[in-house]
């Protein structure tokens, strides 16, 4: 897939979503990907890809489960093979999604949660290797589940970070040990994995959206909102824009920009369904300064101990 493949404008389905209730969030889930036609061809592989990085805060670290119960569901009834899955730094993806409750609510369907693994070196424009998952790579498109949260070292983390939960394992805190305070390199890892997998829709929960501080520890913060798009790009540049941030203060939103990303400017983005005047995210804080965030080598030696460990027991 290239991100560059998409004319403009390029479709952002918005939706007023004030809860997480199962039979609403399918019918707005199913409404949203048939507005930007992002509904597979039947038989079609798709990997569903949520946010599972940890279990801690009450579940406001992941995508929350009914969300993506009611995309599986949309899947489903397309005739779609659906694979679920993601790849903690730490732990594994089931583990997370048992304590969270997302095994329980896909288990009438049929469905369980895998750990992404079979790295398959990928190789950036600066000559880093990085291993990503073939579990991803041979679907035949990803349908990538965020959580709108902010972050401590890239602002905001939305649909093009989701997609860094490809890379496997232990390889995710490397990158941030070896690329975390090297400017535009970091920013340029999650622009060039998301080049690399297969075609993305992606769907935002950004029903209660995470604040403050993060990607663990941020607080609650009510925005009663969907979002999807054919493009992780204009995704998160549509949910930038509503936020009132400017791209000199996101460092993804930048890097896109520079790259001349479709989806990247403002103009790009049509809307099909809401507009964004018709939601109020004014209450939502994203953290004023920014922090690169490196990991030791002790702490990378410990986080590998755990995987093994949670694989074993």
């Amino acid at each position: 897939m290239s991100l560059g493949f998409l004319s403009t404008p390029v479709p952002v389905a918005l939706m007023h979503a004030d809860g997480y209730r199962d039979v609403f969030l399918h019918e707005t889930a199913a409404g949203m990907l048939e507005a930007i036609d992002g509904i597979p061809r039947s038989g079609a592989r798709v990997l569903v890809k949520p946010n599972l990085l940890s279990a801690g805060n009450d579940g406001l670290v992941c995508t929350h489960p009914l969300v993506v119960r009611a995309v599986c569901l949309v899947l489903l009834e397309a005739g779609c093979k659906v694979t679920v899955g993601d790849s903690p730094g730490f732990g594994t993806a089931s583990r997370v999604s048992r304590k969270i409750g997302l095994e329980k609510a896909l288990a009438d369907l049929g469905l369980s949660v895998i750990t992404l693994g079979r790295p398959t070196p990928m190789h950036t424009s600066f000559g880093a290797r990085i291993g990503v998952s073939r579990d991803a790579l041979e679907q035949d498109c990803i349908l990538n589940l965020p959580r709108l949260k902010a972050h401590k070292q890239m602002r905001i983390s939305g649909a093009l970070k989701n997609l860094f939960g490809v890379v496997v394992g232990v390889r995710k805190p490397l990158i941030h040990h070896l690329y975390g305070d090297k400017g535009e390199r970091f920013e340029s890892v999650f622009v060039e994995i998301a080049d690399h997998l297969p075609p993305v829709t992606s769907l935002m929960d950004a029903v209660v959206s995470m604040h403050g501080t993060g990607p663990i520890n941020g607080e609650p913060c009510p925005t009663s909102l969907l979002a999807a798009s054919l493009s992780p790009v204009a995704l998160d540049t549509a949910m930038y824009a509503m936020l009132g941030l400017t791209p000199a203060r996101v460092p993804l939103w930048n890097e896109a920009r520079r790259r001349r990303l479709p989806g990247s400017e403002t103009a790009d983005i049509a809307y099909p369904l809401a507009q964004p005047e018709d939601f109020d995210l004014s209450g939502f804080r994203a953290p004023a300064e920014l922090s690169p965030q490196t990991f030791n080598p002790l702490r990378l030696a410990h986080g590998a101990c755990r995987r093994v460990l949670a694989r074993i027991m």
